[in-house]
């Protein structure tokens, strides 16, 4: 008997595992399977990206609904169109030999007038994207009222790219007496109240510790000057020449600029982000799976669709705001038993930030130097040597051979070896025989001192790396955490998810970030804007980095909405909040109100 065999799954669906190649199942599938196929129960699993958390859920699903039927029976809810391909490729190899079932995937940016002539024809298993489930529910063009399953996968990738309403309306369409099972690879509080809200005393099974990091990825940082950041990337990925990353900015302006320098720079790079179309994220995703791109450049938004296996290193260019999007970045690499590296470029002022990944992740990471350029020469010049030795020879050289001999006529065997050597090696040798060590700390203090805020045309307020940074007067007193702020911001002044970082909340106002290309828009919107009333003010701060100030209020805000940090300012304005009291549930302080509250996870 396999160990598939002993969990007891059918033969048809072990015919499909052996085609696959899968020889035991992971920790996942151990625990999770046996409890699902025994018996109709929620479940709550947590275990990291790249687990076999999809077989975990697929094979189960697979063997529990009649396929005689074609009334929809499972739902699968994931966070991007990527994943929900992905998935419904997966669940279509598992049931390869099962007659009659059929797999219909529903996403946005395909005709949605096919997809529901697909449903209708027979689906026992719908994988969705929230966003496009939703709509077909309200335009009846999916029955999800008799279902038996519902699938939540990457539970916490969704709530955390604001699908928190979409769920709970899309859950309220389905029968109470389902059976759902919830995977994530973290547990924050909106999950909780996911699985409080809609499952009845669900089993748990974690893999690992709960909230924790891979144990086959290793964590590391490295300490650079903020103009170093791009020197330190190349010097990272010259180190390694076998490297095989994502690369992940903050935003999609970023992502485009290191992606095209990289490019330039000689190597083989390539960006995903929101502003590129379906069809040239799909060129360029086949691209990376092909190996034809070694270095991903991507926000994170964008690449959680990506499930490759074989990715090396994981490289935070920048960190993320929260502390769990770090650890889904990490899962991109260490995946299917096989190790990786988490690389993290952080300026001397972002140190404390580690630290605070550390005890979220539950490991400790290794500081390490940027590569000398000479370290980086000898690294080079072995891999060429090694390479050389390891080519195939092609037979069909042997025809140009008396030739070639009589051009290399006198040159003794070991000149002959510099000779090819230097053809490839003397690139790197020229180009960082006289670099500086970006380890150095007058190189850190330079780049810190830029990055807090040189000037940019004349503007003190505007930060050197582009980014600048608002006040606004709403906090958590106004029921916002930083992901509904976020929400709040990019549907009010309608920006991309990934346009609005830096989110900081605290409890009558806060802080956030944008590229300066914003300003413009940010500053029109939200002069003389009311919300029931009231007015919600937004000004460039005047403490770029955040911190812990108010920078940036004016007269105005006090006067107009005792949005203030100060006590006093709110014993004055005391009057004039009790009657604005009425008016939190509405509008701005609904869309904050209609997610659960969370604090920010600051750093």
């Amino acid at each position: 008997m396999t160990k598939f065999e002993a969990l007891g799954l059918k033969q048809s669906i072990l015919n499909a595992i052996s085609d696959l190649g899968f020889e035991s199942p992971s920790e996942v599938q151990e625990k999770a399977i046996p409890i699902l196929l025994e018996s109709e129960t929620d479940l709550v699993a947590l275990a990291q990206t790249g687990t076999g958390k999809t077989a975990a859920f697929g094979f189960p699903l697979i063997q529990k609904i009649d396929s005689a039927s074609r009334t929809t029976q499972g739902l699968i809810l994931s966070p991007t169109r990527e994943l929900c391909l992905q998935i419904t490729n997966e669940l279509t190899l598992y049931s390869k030999y099962e007659k009659g079932v059929n797999v219909v995937a529903i996403y946005g940016g395909a005709s949605i007038t096919d997809q529901a002539r697909q449903i209708k024809r027979g689906a026992q298993i719908v994988v969705a994207t929230p966003g496009r489930m939703k709509d077909m529910i309200g335009r009846g063009l999916v029955d999800i009222s008799k279902i038996d399953y519902c699938i939540l996968d990457e539970a916490d990738e969704m709530l955390n790219m604001g699908f928190m309403e979409d769920i709970k309306d899309i859950l309220s369409n389905t029968p109470k007496e389902k059976s759902t099972w919830l995977f994530s690879a973290t547990m924050p509080r909106e999950v909780s109240v996911i699985a409080k809200k809609f499952m009845h005393s669900p089993q748990e099974i974690t893999v690992g510790t709960k909230n924790s990091g891979a144990t086959t990825v290793q964590h590391e940082y490295y300490v650079v000057g903020g103009r170093d950041r791009y020197p330190a990337l190349k010097r990272l990925a010259d180190t390694n020449p076998d490297i095989f990353s994502v690369i992940f900015c903050r935003t999609k302006r970023d992502t485009q600029k290191v992606a095209e320098k990289l490019i330039e720079d000689g190597y083989n790079a390539g960006a995903l982000h929101g502003d590129l179309s379906q069809n040239q994220r799909d060129l360029v995703m086949n691209s990376f799976r092909k190996k034809q791109i070694q270095m991903l450049v991507a926000t994170d938004v964008a690449a959680r669709g990506i499930d490759v296996d074989d990715i090396t290193h994981v490289i935070n260019y920048q960190l993320p705001d929260e502390i769990e999007t770090y650890t889904h970045r990490s899962g991109r690499t260490g995946r299917a038993g096989k190790s990786g590296i988490s690389m993290v470029i952080i300026t001397k002022s972002e140190l404390r930030k580690i630290k605070a990944i550390e005890n979220k992740i539950q490991q400790a990471f290794i500081s390490k130097k940027i590569p000398t350029g000479m370290e980086i020469c000898e690294i080079q010049l072995y891999h060429l040597a090694n390479k050389i030795k390891d080519t195939k020879i092609n037979e069909e050289v042997d025809n140009y051979l008396p030739a070639i001999n009589d051009v290399l006529q006198g040159i003794d065997r070991e000149e002959l070896i510099k000779k090819i050597i230097s053809v490839e090696f003397t690139r790197f040798f020229n180009y960082y025989n006289k670099t500086q060590d970006l380890n150095t700390p007058d190189s850190r203090d330079r780049g810190d001192r830029e990055e807090r805020g040189r000037s940019r045309d004349g503007d003190s307020r505007i930060p050197a790396d582009g980014n600048v940074r608002y006040f606004i007067n709403v906090g958590e007193k106004d029921g916002y955490d930083w992901m509904t702020l976020k929400d709040f911001l990019r549907d009010t002044v309608n920006l991309g998810q990934d346009d609005i970082f830096k989110v900081d909340v605290k409890e009558s106002f806060s802080f956030f970030n944008t590229d300066a290309s914003a300003t413009e828009a940010i500053l029109k919107t939200f002069t003389e804007f009311k919300v029931d009333g009231r007015f919600v003010n937004v000004e460039v701060s005047k403490s770029p980095g955040g911190g812990g100030g108010g920078g940036g209020r004016g007269r105005r805000d006090r006067s107009r909405s005792g949005g203030g940090r100060d006590s006093r300012d709110n014993d004055r304005n005391k009057g004039r909040r009790r009657d604005r009291s009425d008016s939190k549930g509405s509008s701005a302080s609904s869309s904050g109100k209609r997610r659960t509250k969370r604090k920010s996870d600051s750093y």
